[in-house]
């Protein structure tokens, strides 16, 4: 993994992605970062040698490089999930890419469901902490303790003061921003009425099928990182409907002015 990760690194950085600070990883329908951003490179992902591919529709497929609020970040449009058939080493190779480029910080977003019923559609979540429900790890394969410290300690995943950053920023500009834990599931199937009650049980706000891979290997790079969900449906299991995925696209758009919001406002903190 080593060769491969230096090898896609001077591919980039021949592309002109010259010592990013900050990594962004946009979630489902969350794509209208970009246009805050002056664009200085952007490649596609299957130009990039080693890079995976993403297959989902509403995920487009770009590594950006450029501006915001004079900062240097990489921007990942689209990412990839396991249940896109990637193994957890796949989903986080782009995070261990921006790391060997130079960034020091890994800001991530996603669309989530509520298990908390006091969270609503259109609102925003700030992770504070995570259950990871898909099975496996990002670490566990020969060799990573090459690339970090084998058994990553897990005590604080998010980071303290960008969180508190966040929750300054929401304050000032009036956004709702709820504050919980994130339960990563591997999907792509919605949750049973029973899972939902499960995920209740054992302490999740929100659930989703992303993020916690990423904030894994963040933590193992010693990167600072943190991630805000997009509340976009809500998960009840005394009276679940079937979902609209179409709808979860929608309510993601409808929120995401406050995600950008949040997200440029911290970047000039940084």
């Amino acid at each position: 993994m080593i060769k491969s990760i230096v090898e896609t690194t001077e591919y980039l950085q021949s592309k002109g992605f010259d010592s990013p600070e900050i990594g962004i990883i946009l979630g489902t329908g969350l794509g209208q970062l970009t246009h805050e951003i002056e664009i200085l490179h952007e490649v596609s992902y299957n130009h990039i040698p080693n890079f995976p591919t993403a297959t989902v529709e509403f995920h487009k497929g770009k590594l950006i490089y450029g501006l915001i609020e004079g900062k240097k970040v990489i921007v990942m449009q689209g990412r990839f999930h396991i249940y896109e058939g990637y193994t957890l080493q796949d989903v986080t190779y782009p995070v261990r890419v921006m790391e060997k480029l130079g960034i020091h910080t890994l800001l991530v977003s996603n669309a989530a469901g509520a298990v908390n019923l006091n969270f609503k559609k259109g609102e925003l979540m700030l992770i504070d902490d995570h259950i990871n429900l898909q099975g496996s790890s990002p670490l566990a394969f020969k060799g990573v303790e090459h690339l970090g410290e084998r058994f990553t300690d897990m005590s604080a995943p998010y980071n303290a003061e960008i969180n508190s950053k966040f929750k300054a920023i929401a304050k000032n500009k009036d956004i709702t921003l709820h504050e919980g834990v994130y339960a990563s599931v591997v999907g792509p199937q919605l949750e049973t009425r029973a899972e939902y009650r499960m995920l209740k049980i054992i302490g999740a706000d929100a659930v989703g099928m992303s993020t916690v891979p990423e904030i894994i290997v963040a933590n193992h790079l010693k990167l600072k990182a943190a991630a805000v969900s997009v509340i976009t449906d809500e998960c009840d299991p005394s009276n679940l409907k079937p979902v609209d995925i179409a709808e979860i696209i929608a309510m993601a758009g409808k929120a995401e002015p406050n995600m950008i919001t949040l997200f440029k406002e911290l970047i000039k903190t940084l």
